[in-house]
């Protein structure tokens, strides 16, 4: 095991009192690790915002009448996605991977720790970092760039709530079939494509054909991008609302079944 894992495993041993210190340590372990992996923080804090200038430079070719919103808003609206892809979902299925391919997953069910803590506190300081960005972003667009205050803002924050754990259990499937950490960027892949392009990261579902769109609300980060920008920017009638919460929670009963039944604790041979 190597040295960081070692460390790792000795700050949740330290913890082991109560589930909240177990999270904690676990937590601080893994915010350890995550500020010593430069490529990965460089990812999760810097890559979302290029990507955001992406977008409104790719919406200024797409009629937005249909949707409400001026190419601004849905940038920024599509930058919390993005967020939640690279800090949440890519930033986890490598942690995951990493963690059971160096056996301190493994070792830590040794401990009075159970697998949910496990996965959950390994989970914090992606989360939290994810959290933290979306609210700059928000923040940010409605002090500086003239965008409307949150106007559900139980709606947004219960969407960001369903993508962070949504995006945390699709991690956790995703690291199964990882084979190593080099391999995340190849098994990541497909969820980000059909995200970006389906899910109303790049173009909002409304400039998409009737047909399309229908096909795309089936997606997995469909629903919570409709739920963060309704409670951002409003627009949304209260059955598609609950139409985009529905089909979030699906997803994440889906996600969460697969890693309770398929969840690998020890390194692929």
């Amino acid at each position: 095991m190597s040295a960081e894992g070692t460390a790792e495993l000795d700050t949740a041993r330290a913890g082991t009192t109560t589930v909240a210190g177990r999270l904690g340590a676990l937590g601080r372990a893994e915010f350890t690790l995550l500020v010593r992996n430069r490529t990965a923080l460089f990812a999760a804090l810097f890559i979302p915002a290029a990507v955001i200038a992406t977008i409104k430079s790719s919406l200024g070719q797409i009629d937005l009448d249909r949707t409400g919103m001026n190419a601004v808003e849905a940038a920024l609206s599509g930058g919390i996605g993005m967020v939640l892809i690279m800090a949440v979902y890519a930033n986890l299925a490598s942690a995951y991977t990493a963690r059971r391919e160096e056996l301190v997953l493994k070792r830590l069910r040794t401990i009075e720790v159970s697998d949910r803590e496990i996965l959950a506190g390994t989970a914090l300081p992606a989360v939290a970092l994810a959290f933290a960005q979306s609210a700059v972003l928000i923040a940010a667009g409605v002090a500086f760039l003239g965008i409307r205050a949150p106007r559900q803002p139980v709606v947004l924050i219960g969407g960001l709530l369903a993508g962070l754990v949504l995006l945390t259990a699709l991690a956790a499937v995703t690291s199964t079939f990882t084979r190593t950490v080099e391999s995340v960027q190849l098994t990541t892949m497909p969820l980000f494509m059909i995200s970006v392009v389906g899910s109303g990261l790049f173009v909002p579902l409304e400039a998409l054909p009737e047909r399309i769109a229908s096909l795309c609300e089936l997606l997995p980060m469909t629903g919570v991008m409709t739920l963060i920008r309704a409670g951002w920017l409003g627009g949304v009638e209260g059955y598609d609302l609950m139409g985009a919460a529905l089909g979030a929670l699906a997803w994440t009963v889906l996600a969460v079944f697969a890693v309770e039944r398929w969840f690998r604790w020890e390194p692929r041979r």
